[in-house]
């Protein structure tokens, strides 16, 4: 899977994906859920880099000393928005308003999809950011309508 990034806003950006073929139904559940579960971990604050505590202990977790209280101490990294998903042939895309989540949210997804890619429908390409010139996302209606739960 090539991936690319392009111009990135994180209160503004669009996923893109390539597909080999036209994604099945089943193809694009996957790829969905994959899409919603990020989102609503992002959504709880998941992809906090400045609470990595077990992250940042190492291998040895054995008796390990978590302090409850770290997510409290840390500033908040919540997504805000998600579009819905869109397809067109071969390609696929969502909007996102990432908020302020840090961008480990975004190493998370890219393994996700690979490993994504290499069992179960292959993504030939990943564009994070940017625009596809011949899909213009002015004509999107997700870019509007968003989940907001």
């Amino acid at each position: 899977m090539h991936i690319q990034f392009r111009e990135f806003n994180p209160f503004d950006v669009w996923i893109w994906l390539s597909f080999t073929t036209i994604p099945s139904e089943r193809e694009k559940q996957y790829v969905e859920e994959v899409f919603n579960s990020w989102f609503y971990l992002g959504k709880l604050g998941a992809f906090n880099a400045e609470n990595l505590q077990v992250q940042e202990t190492g291998l040895d977790l054995s008796y390990m000393n978590y302090d409850s209280e770290g997510y409290d101490k840390s500033l908040l990294a919540l997504m805000h928005n998600m579009g819905e998903f869109e397809y067109q042939g071969t390609w696929a895309r969502c909007w996102f308003d990432l908020g302020t989540s840090d961008a480990i949210a975004l190493d998370i997804l890219i393994n996700s999809l690979t490993q994504l890619s290499e069992e179960y429908v292959t993504i030939e390409q990943l564009y994070i950011g940017g625009e596809n010139d011949d899909w213009s996302v002015e004509d999107s209606e997700s870019h509007h309508f968003t989940h907001n739960n």
